[in-house]
């Protein structure tokens, strides 16, 4: 993401001490390490960076634009530094290797420290904000190119218009104060400027305002474009941009409208799997909120919330390890107790459902609507943030019509988007359907936060209206009479489009000596796992796998225990896959009775009291 946006890459190649001391590999070893991980960074260059910048880009350890190191150990070096310390370069490679024999990291903390190879890199290798600001801008901004704004923008002019974006949350390991980190792209940050939040829609004032020293602020009385800031006085998620309200005043319309603004920061995960987490102590309640929504916003792929149907507070992530290390987090300031973890499944159709028509419970109204699978790409645009619910409607359906091959009245006519689930009123001619517009859509979301299955999340659902009736009296056009036609509507289509639930999968990356090669393929194999790629590079073996979540929450103790502790391996959301025809029934059966729901799911049968049959 971060080449494709335009931004230069230097690279660190970190957990070297893991190499030396836990891996024991020699230095010859470790070099062969290294120079894979340079030719699998410079792959990724050369297929996303701009196409000018393809071989400019790519780095190397020769030239100065790789350091390696420690990052817990404190200690690093790039090339130019080893020539500089040393007489002969190879000499100080091998230093480290006498330091970590010796057991004296404080030697290679204080003649190879970190913090100057990473300067080094930063100042002979990358951009100026003047020259690097003017890609990346053309890449992220998604508003109008022909306002001052934008030409501020491009030229780093700190004389214009205020624009920032906060893109990381800093929380003191010791105080557990929480500081706004970002960028000034255009005009200067004051800490008595009134700040508008285009996200969250609301104002902010700093309290106190500075730049990052280590774990500090150092004050400062102004931030120009082109430089990064430290705030306090205020939380937003990473992501979050902000205006002066000067110049929300001028572009008030645009930003209405939705064309003054960033592109939307795009995650590829989100939480699957939950634990209900409480504190020890009841009366930390409100502790245990303010902290965990803390380190939540600081990480925007977990959520915290309030499970209004089991009453308990809900903290969900990617996958079981980003829990541990949250929930442990969580724990240094607020005692906390967890259940086990939860995997938060989706139920999906498979094809098109019936077109049904419901009536209300006093039969005065009635709702014909159909339900299909939303296609992958309109789905994923979802996500990125390319089409939503506040979009100009004009924009979102010239995009859908050209881009993804909707109908035009299809695409003009969507009243509701929930996570990645459209409503559409395709309905023509239908009188006062404005006067029950918000009770559809607001059951339109209830069915989607909870499908007819086992009350799991609804994904990749589109809803199309084709006919209504609405009685001419408000009193019987109620929510009362509303909710329960149009979620019967939503339910029998559902459960006649081959619905079935969907699991997540994590994509896990293992790097571990070859002779556990074997073993570690059988795990996986065992987990349900699909082996995507396994490689030896020198001595090492190299896995990639998809697994899906369930069968991942104790995976990284059995790869620990099989490898000895001697493998590195990391998760990251990668997709969905059906549930195993073998295993939906019973894992329905599981889930609902958890919630303490019947056993057995809805059937059309259930909701026939609801069926308009035309007669």
């Amino acid at each position: 993401l971060a080449l494709q946006e335009g931004c230069k890459p230097v690279l660190y190649i970190n957990k070297v001490d893991r190499l030396i001391s836990e891996l024991r590999l020699s230095p010859q070893e470790v070099i062969t390490r290294i120079d894979s991980i340079i030719r699998e960074v410079n792959k990724l260059i050369e297929m996303y960076a701009p196409p000018q910048f393809k071989k400019a880009w790519k780095v190397s350890f020769a030239t100065g634009s790789v350091a390696i190191g420690s990052a817990k150990d404190g200690w690093g070096f790039t090339y130019e530094i080893l020539k500089k310390k040393f007489a002969d370069p190879k000499e100080g490679y091998l230093e480290v290797f006498r330091r970590y024999a010796k057991g004296d990291i404080k030697w290679l903390r204080e003649n190879l420290p970190l913090d100057e190879a990473i300067l080094e890199m930063v100042i002979k290798h990358l951009p100026s904000p003047k020259e690097a600001q003017k890609f990346k801008i053309e890449s992220i901004w998604r508003g109008r190119r022909d306002i001052d704004a934008y030409e501020a923008l491009i030229n780093v002019d700190k004389n214009g218009p205020l624009i920032g974006m906060v893109t990381k949350i800093f929380i003191h390991p010791k105080t557990f104060q929480t500081a706004l980190i970002g960028r000034i792209w255009s005009g200067t940050l004051t800490k008595d400027t009134v700040l508008y939040l285009l996200s969250k829609g609301s104002t902010a004032r700093p309290h106190r305002l500075g730049v990052m020293e280590l774990a500090d602020i150092l004050d400062v009385d102004e931030i120009p474009a082109g430089n990064l800031f430290a705030m306090t006085g205020f939380l937003v998620p990473a992501g979050e941009s902000f205006i002066g309200m000067d110049v929300y005043d001028e572009y008030k319309d645009l930003i209405e409208n939705g064309e003054f603004g960033f592109e939307p920061i795009p995650y590829a995960s989100e939480p699957v799997v939950s634990r209900a987490i409480r504190p020890k102590d009841p009366n930390e309640l409100d502790t245990l909120a303010k902290v965990a929504e803390m380190w939540v916003a600081a990480d925007p792929t977990a959520r915290f919330y309030l499970d209004k149907e089991s009453n308990q507070y809900i903290l969900a992530g990617v996958d079981p390890l980003q829990l541990e290390i949250l929930i442990k987090r969580i724990n240094m300031k607020v005692p906390v107790t967890v259940d086990e973890p939860i995997i938060v499944y989706r139920e999906r159709v498979q094809k098109r459902g019936i077109e049904v028509t419901t009536k209300s419970p006093n039969a005065l109204n009635r709702i014909t609507l159909y339900v299909e699978p939303l296609e992958n790409s309109v789905a994923e645009a979802i996500r990125k943030g390319l089409i939503k619910e506040e979009q100009d409607p004009k924009a979102r359906a010239r995009l859908l019509r050209e881009k993804f091959g909707w109908e035009t009245h299809l695409a003009r006519n969507i009243i509701a988007i929930e996570e990645t689930n459209i409503l559409i009123n395709a309905t023509v001619g239908v009188q006062r359907f404005d006067r029950v517009r918000d009770y559809i859509i607001a059951t339109f979301r209830d069915f989607c936060r909870g499908g007819p299955l086992a009350k799991e999340p609804v994904q990749n659902l589109k809803v199309v209206i084709t006919d209504a009736l609405v009685h001419e009296d408000p009193v019987h056009t109620q929510m009362g009479q509303i909710f329960p036609m149009t979620f019967a509507a939503l339910a029998v289509s559902f459960l006649t489009g081959d619905p079935a639930l969907f699991e997540p999968v994590l994509r896990v990356d293992i790097k571990a000596p070859q002779q556990y090669m074997g073993p570690l393929i059988t795990l996986l194999s065992q987990r349900r796992g699909r082996i995507i790629e396994s490689t030896i590079e020198g001595n090492d073996a190299h896995i990639i796998a998809h697994v899906p979540v369930a069968e991942t929450l104790d995976l990284a103790e059995k790869i620990r225990s099989i490898t000895s502790g001697r493998a590195f391996f990391g998760y990251q959301f990668e997709t969905w896959w059906k549930v195993p025809e073998t295993m939906q029934e019973e894992l329905i059966r599981q889930i609902r009775k958890r919630k303490k729901l019947d056993e057995n799911p809805p059937t059309v049968e259930t909701f026939s009291r609801f069926i308009y049959q035309r007669t």
